[in-house]
């Protein structure tokens, strides 16, 4: 539980660059890359310009659903 809420929160900062910067990641976006966040860029939690590049950097593993996420804020 506590892995998801460091994720979740990573996941807010990570997204809060200048393409959502304005309304933020939905709570569906967030879901959708928790758990390859945690599993590819856990040591960039905390770190949102790291989080969003170390998940672009690892599009090919993504999960289709984040894959989607993180094309849509390119």
């Amino acid at each position: 539980m506590t892995k998801s809420l460091i994720a979740a929160g990573a996941l807010v900062l990570a997204f809060s660059s200048a393409a959502l910067a304005q309304s933020g990641p939905t709570p569906a976006q967030q879901a959708a890359c928790r758990g390859d966040a945690m599993k590819l860029c856990a040591s960039h939690v905390g770190k949102p310009p790291e989080m969003l590049a170390c998940l672009r950097s690892n599009k090919a593993q993504l999960s289709a659903s984040c894959a989607q996420v993180i094309d849509a804020v390119n």
